[in-house]
């Protein structure tokens, strides 16, 4: 452990061990063996002094609206630091590509701050390529209280804070609420269980003159299923989620997944549910053109599906619920989506306090309530849900207040922090081939989360074995 980290795990820890319980503070612990980047002293203030104006690189997965605002708030920061610290942002595709572009990049070639989505963060440790945000935390004494605990505490491992959560989605559930209506449905009680989705889609289907074509319908997206083990409080991988040790296995075979894929596959038999790749575009064009009127998706939805409902050849009003669960008596809550801000090693420590420079500024409230307002994504910070500008936006959007109501509902435990394995978007690529055997192709459920288990559980020793684990 870095000289820094001995001193104390700082406010954020301290926050999450006591969010998580008693069980939890041992909770964000790794046997996986100890990374270079924990000898990392992270450099403060003064190495700034005397450089000059530092150029760093910044990677990132942004696109569209949300692209144009991170470039906004970048440019933010370059005319505050102007001759001290330049930025340059460099868009290198969707996350999966930015993931390959990291791998496949020499050190020399690699960004000074990188982007990375939730289920690249064991890697991103593994790859002992960064200084762990913690570092700099407990260098400059930095108050991470503002940080959303439920939010932090995916990021967290060892009770350190590795990377700054910075777009941070959740899934919801969202409803066609003129369908409700027609059904004789309450659109303000949407739909909690698997079982209230399928009676809900019943009375939908047998609705005289309803427009949409099935009750339910959401993409075969392996995070969902992700989800539906969080909500049950269940873990997906040994080690407890791999926040107790390293993940040498993966259960997707067992009771809540079979349950779940057993009641998919006996909606889309029914007519109930329409049958969906794994394309989240196929899906979300499904809902907002008011084909389903039941969805499964990330608040970062929310504007295109406002919008697309507007616009539907049969115009409806969007309304959103808590994330359903398999059964009633699940007690868990979701896992946060969206990806992270990481800092890269590479023995200039002026570029490495730069890019902390600039990710102080990004976690900031003031970037947090534009980051919000233009995206739609959650903002990481508590302060930023009390600034005006923020309130009237979320007033407009009512909808959203699922989303915070959900997130400060939810307890940070072993499941709800999800699975922190190196090998996790392969793993997620094996429950979605699962879901398309048992859904699209009839394969017993079974079977299709047993073919999928051998598969992650491979994938994963292979990937443990080029560790030395």
């Amino acid at each position: 452990m870095r000289n820094t980290l001995r001193r104390g795990i700082g406010t954020l820890a301290l926050i999450l061990a006591t969010a998580t319980g008693a069980a939890a503070c041992t909770s964000a612990t790794t046997s996986g063996g100890s990374s270079s980047s924990d000898d990392i002293t992270a450099p403060g203030a003064d190495a700034l002094n005397g450089k000059g104006e530092v150029d760093i690189t910044f990677w990132h997965a942004m696109s569209g609206t949300n692209g144009e605002t991170l470039q906004k708030v970048v440019d933010q920061f370059n005319g505050q630091n102007q001759g001290k610290i330049k930025v340059t942002l460099n868009y290198k595709g969707q996350y999966d590509t930015a993931l390959a572009a990291y791998k496949n990049a020499s050190a020399q070639q690699r960004p000074d701050l990188m982007q990375m989505y939730d289920i690249g963060t064991r890697y991103m440790i593994d790859s002992k390529s960064i200084v762990p945000m913690q570092s700099f935390m407990d260098v400059d004494k930095y108050d991470g209280s503002d940080i959303q605990p439920n939010i932090a505490g995916y990021y967290t491992v060892d009770k350190k804070l590795y990377s700054m959560p910075f777009n941070t989605s959740m899934p919801l559930l969202y409803i066609n609420r003129e369908a409700f209506q027609k059904a004789g449905l309450d659109p303000d009680k949407p739909p909690a269980t698997l079982d209230e989705i399928m009676a809900d889609a019943r009375k939908i289907k047998q609705t005289p003159g309803e427009t949409v074509q099935f009750g339910f319908g959401a993409t075969l997206y392996g995070w969902f299923v992700e989800q539906w083990n969080a909500v049950a409080d269940q873990t997906l991988c040994d080690a407890d989620n791999g926040r107790t040790g390293r993940v040498s296995k993966v259960d997707l075979a067992n009771d809540t997944n079979v349950k779940l894929l057993q009641w998919w596959q006996q909606m889309a038999n029914e007519g109930l549910a329409m049958k969906l790749d794994s394309n989240t575009d196929n899906g979300d064009n499904a809902f907002s053109s008011g084909t389903v009127a039941i969805a499964l998706e990330s608040t970062g939805s929310l504007g295109g599906f406002t919008k697309g409902a507007a616009a539907a050849k049969n115009p409806f009003t969007v309304g959103t619920g808590y994330y359903p669960k398999v059964d009633e008596a699940n007690s868990g809550g979701p896992i946060i989506g969206g990806a992270s801000l990481w800092i890269m090693h590479k023995d200039d420590t002026a570029k490495e306090r730069a890019a902390w420079e600039l990710v102080r500024f990004l976690a900031s409230k003031q970037s947090q309530v534009t980051w919000h307002t233009s995206t739609g994504y959650f903002p990481i910070s508590k302060a930023a849900l009390t600034d005006p500008a923020d309130q009237q936006w979320v007033s407009q959007k009512p909808q959203f207040s699922t989303a915070i109501q959900q997130l400060q509902g939810t307890k940070l435990t072993y499941a709800t922090q999800g699975c922190s394995v190196g090998e996790m978007p392969d793993v997620r690529k094996d429950v979605e081939n699962a879901l398309q055997a048992a859904v699209l192709q009839g394969q017993d459920a079974k079977q299709a989360l047993t073919t999928a288990t051998d598969t992650a559980n491979k994938q994963i020793a292979d990937y443990n074995s080029k560790l030395g684990g």
